[in-house]
Order: structure tokens, then C-alpha cells, then sequence
């Protein structure tokens, strides 16, 4: 037994648009994962600096925290605004 969806499901016009948007976020927080890498291999004193009372390591790793917050709600908003306007 079972039951079906709580909506009834249909096409989604607004994909390809968040499909792009997924993947053009995914890139920019990619990159920006990549400098905190990059910075811990080529550098690893700079990470040890001290900003605001917390190593830069700290404070880079709550802005990447942030940042993807920010982003999820980004991608929330814009894809709800799609769906509205494409579906």
C-alpha cells in the first residue's frame, strides 16, 4: 500500500535555468574552497595570522560556512522566482 505525491508533479520549465544556476554556484564555491587549499599548502604561516582575535584559518573557514548559507538561500529565492514566472 502506500500513497502517491502530495502534489500533483508535472514538468518543470524552470529546470534547465536551476540546473545552470546550481552548477554556476557550485563552481564559485569551489573556487573559493580551492583558495582556502591553496593557501593551506603554499602558506600555511598566513593561516596562522591573527585578524579580529581569530586565525585567518577560523575566520575563513565561518566565512566558507556563511558563504554556503548565503548561497543555498540565493539559489532558494532565484529558483522560486523561476518557477513562478516559467511554470
Amino acid at each position: 500500500m502506500g500513497h502517491g505525491p502530495a502534489v500533483k508533479l508535472g514538468k518543470d520549465n524552470a529546470a534547465s535555468y536551476k540546473s545552470k544556476l546550481g552548477i554556476v554556484l557550485f563552481l564559485f564555491y569551489t573556487m573559493t574552497y580551492f583558495g582556502f587549499v591553496v593557501i593551506n599548502a603554499t602558506n600555511p604561516a598566513l593561516m596562522e595570522k591573527v585578524y579580529f582575535g581569530q586565525t585567518l584559518a577560523v575566520l575563513y573557514g565561518f566565512f566558507l560556512i556563511a558563504l554556503a548559507f548565503v548561497m543555498a538561500i540565493a539559489y532558494n529565492h532565484f529558483c522560486t522566482a523561476a518557477e513562478k514566472r516559467l511554470n
